[in-house]
């Protein structure tokens, strides 16, 4: 395989299940030991990997071919290392899966041969074609018109309002967002803040997020704005992989009277490989997941 640079995150019961691109063959290979610890419930990882040996050597007696269809490709690990892991493709995952009898295991391959058409399904690919287009070095770092750039790009034709400043007021957990019929000046304010510093660009992100400006999509188009703006201030950009989902949420939802939170686990993940293609992609799988209603 000449290229395995592109690498994706699905979550299933917020565990994750790695994938790695293959250009040759023009397939995603799984990681066969993320999926042992999805279908086994297990966080062991050692005790998963003697799972996958045990059930490995079970298959071999049994000629099974799904021992033979499995792929050697090199993930990064914990250590920030890469190493070989078996890796199956599409229909090895859903022959792995019958290993396991029982409701866990026909939940997963229901979801795992899910088609995702749905409008995250579109804008998150749409969100992959962005670090590669052109259109990304046109677009205002910093401004509304920026993050009006980035929403039309993720949503145009799933949203007719793409792009486009909400009118009608909205409210999230009972959460009242920016007020509509000021929603222009609060902008307006909000663009003239300052983004020199760590902290001046968190102080922006998080009133930019009360302020809420669409009708669907605000936290995935606002969070790449916040990479933007720290790619171009300050060389930097989140890693998103390394931010908890509930850990986000609950700092988000406190930020508005208190910033701390979300500037300790923005802090803690920041990395200055801007020009990764890995990071930015692990970012959006990340961002979107966050999204995921439980």
């Amino acid at each position: 395989m000449k290229n395995n640079s592109k690498i994706s995150i699905r979550f299933f019961d917020d565990r994750e299940v790695r994938a790695v691109w293959d250009d040759e063959n023009s397939k995603w290979w799984f990681s066969v030991l993320d999926i042992v610890a999805v279908l086994t419930d297990q966080d062991d990882y050692n005790k998963t990997r003697n799972y996958w040996k045990y059930l490995k050597t079970k298959l071999k007696k049994e000629d099974n071919e799904l021992v033979s269809a499995t792929n050697q490709l090199k993930l990064f690990a914990n250590d920030g290392k890469r190493y070989l892991t078996d890796m199956l493709d599409y229909n090895g995952i859903i022959s792995l899966g019958k290993q396991f009898p029982g409701i866990k295991a026909n939940r997963f391959i229901e979801w795992f041969t899910y088609s995702d058409e749905t409008i995250d399904g579109k804008s998150k690919t749409k969100a992959y074609a962005l670090f590669e287009s052109s259109f990304i070095d046109s677009i205002e770092v910093g401004t509304t018109k920026g993050l009006q750039q980035i929403h039309a790009y993720l949503f145009g034709g799933l949203y007719d309002f793409a792009g486009q400043i909400r009118k009608k007021n909205i409210s999230k957990g009972g959460f009242q967002f920016a007020m509509a019929q000021y929603l222009d000046n609060t902008l307006m304010q909000i663009e003239k803040m300052p983004e020199s510093s760590f902290d001046e660009i968190v102080d922006k992100y998080i009133e930019m997020n009360i302020a809420h400006p669409f009708m669907e999509g605000n936290g995935r188009s606002t969070r790449i704005w916040l990479d933007l703006i720290f790619k171009k201030r300050l060389k930097v950009c989140v890693d998103w992989s390394k931010i908890n989902k509930n850990d986000y949420m609950n700092a988000m939802v406190k930020s508005s009277t208190d910033s701390s939170l979300i500037k300790v686990l923005l802090k803690d993940a920041l990395t200055d490989e801007i020009n990764s293609r890995e990071i930015y992609m692990k970012g959006i799988d990340y961002s979107y997941y966050y999204e995921e209603n439980d």
